[in-house]
């Protein structure tokens, strides 16, 4: 893609890399900010860039090729065993798709998935100013998937399990971030809430759900290789990618 003349890319300073302990990442940034809108994103996510708030990015680093931006082939995926077990045990859950907006009920599980999860890592991540600019903030088509337990099986009333944002590009979902309550016994929420972006994206006749960036190193990212056929942006096309080993 030839980018418009209106658009530059800035690379970034080295910072100490999220993915990798002891490495320094760069990364390039595409500018102004306020000239992404969906279509612009869309065929920047074809060549490995990303979206977080409202800045895109993909990685730039000399020495190191280590994160590699993957999308699963919504057409030729086949869930496996432990995907079916994953979907009979959270066929309880109901989806509703919203805009983005901010809810106290979303922001107190953001939370306790924080608090449990990603403590050490995030520290801060409980400030309702950061959650909203991290989450809430796009320019693209975003929104939000709240998955319930109805209220017929819960006596009180309908309760929030998980929250998912995503994007909607014309070549499928970008799945931005998920977070759900910590602590239900045998849950699988991550999991489900990628298959039923696969199957929205089905759906919707839409080839493709990116997972954003896996690196093989990075235990974190090893649920990414576990669906599969998924394809990686190497060496600037996009390519069959093997679990590994």
């Amino acid at each position: 893609m030839n980018l418009s003349s209106a658009l530059q890319l800035h690379t970034t300073a080295t910072y100490p890399c999220s993915y990798l302990a002891g490495h320094n990442a760069r990364a390039q940034v595409v500018k102004p900010d306020e000239l992404i809108n969906s279509n612009v994103y869309a065929e920047l996510i074809k060549l490995g860039f990303r979206r977080s708030s409202t800045s895109i990015y993909r990685p730039a680093c000399e020495a190191c090729k280590a994160c590699v931006s993957v999308r699963i082939l919504v057409d030729q995926f086949q869930p496996n065993r432990t995907h079916r077990r994953t979907l009979r045990t959270h066929s309880y859950l109901r989806a509703q798709i919203t805009p983005l907006r901010y809810d106290e009920t979303h922001y107190s599980l953001y939370q306790r998935y924080q608090l449990a999860r990603h403590e050490k890592d995030e520290p801060n991540s409980d400030s309702r100013t950061q959650y909203q600019m991290f989450l809430l903030q796009s320019q693209v088509n975003s929104k939000l998937v709240e998955f319930h337990v109805p209220q017929a099986q819960d006596e009180l009333s309908s309760t929030l399990q998980m929250v998912s944002v995503i994007d909607l590009l014309p070549d499928g979902l970008s799945a931005v971030y998920t977070f759900y309550e910590p602590e239900v016994p045998r849950a699988s929420f991550g999991t489900y809430s990628i298959l039923w972006q696969i199957e929205q994206a089905k759906r919707l006749g839409l080839p493709y759900v990116y997972l954003g960036y896996w690196v093989k190193e990075s235990q974190k990212m090893a649920y990414k290789t576990n669906f599969s056929p998924l394809e990686g942006f190497i060496d600037g096309k996009w390519q069959a990618l093997k679990a590994p080993d």
